[in-house]
């Protein structure tokens, strides 16, 4: 058994203020998840971000069909890193975990710029909505995904 499934840690904006340095060991896993896959994402380290997620993994983003698997997130990914290189800032303002299951709400700012310095695709910013799962290695994967951005203001 990993860890005490009858645990839920909830950590809100608001708690965020008032609690101690001491961090629960679920929540740390989750925060980092979230910042190694901005870095891998900036460093172009398809294999790392891939290893933080599932292989069913589902993306939703409005306007598009889910992007379901992590093979077509992989070739979504290779595709844009070909061309152009990312940059992203996000901050966490919650992560829940009950048991095996967590999710954050992540507020995201991204920037694709063409590496060729042509033209890229307006910068995006909004919210995101993951569910991570725990798996019986200990370690957690994003299992599902809600991309809430729109265009930058």
């Amino acid at each position: 058994m990993v860890g005490d499934r009858s645990e839920t840690t909830r950590i809100d904006a608001r708690s965020h203020l008032k609690r101690t340095s001491k961090m629960h060991p679920d929540e740390q896993a989750i925060r980092e998840l979230i910042a190694l896959w901005h870095r891998a994402t900036a460093a172009g380290e398809v294999e790392t971000v891939l290893d933080l997620m599932t292989d069913d993994v589902v993306f939703l983003v409005a306007g598009q069909p889910p992007m379901k698997g992590r093979a077509a997130f992989e070739r979504g990914l290779r595709g844009l890193l070909a061309k152009h290189r990312v940059e992203s800032t996000h901050e966490i303002h919650e992560v829940v975990v009950d048991g095996d299951l967590g999710y954050s709400w992540t507020d995201l700012q991204v920037r694709v710029i063409a590496r060729d310095g042509g033209a890229a695709p307006p910068a995006r910013s909004g919210s995101t909505l993951s569910v991570l799962r725990r798996q019986a290695d200990g370690r957690w994967r994003m299992v599902r995904d809600a991309n809430l951005m729109g265009p930058s203001t």
